[in-house]
């Protein structure tokens, strides 16, 4: 069971108050979520196409990824 609380710090009063979500809080939490989620398949994507295309690169040159970094650095 998921538990759907939420930490309200007051620093003002040094309260601190650990409840469950409102309906409105929960909607919030569940786009960020899908929001942070959809950006992590995005980035592994963007990396795999660039690893692939890095990787193409060296097999066309003939050479390591090791070889390419002497020629640059």
């Amino acid at each position: 069971m998921e538990n759907n609380l939420i930490a309200v710090a007051d620093v003002t009063n040094q309260t601190f108050e650990q409840r469950e979500m409102s309906a409105e809080e929960l909607a919030s939490d569940e786009a960020n979520r899908l929001e942070a989620a959809e950006r992590a398949a995005k980035e592994a994507e963007e990396l795999a196409i660039k690893t692939a295309v890095k990787a193409a690169l060296l097999d066309k040159l003939g050479i390591t990824e090791d070889e390419a970094k002497l020629l640059v650095g």
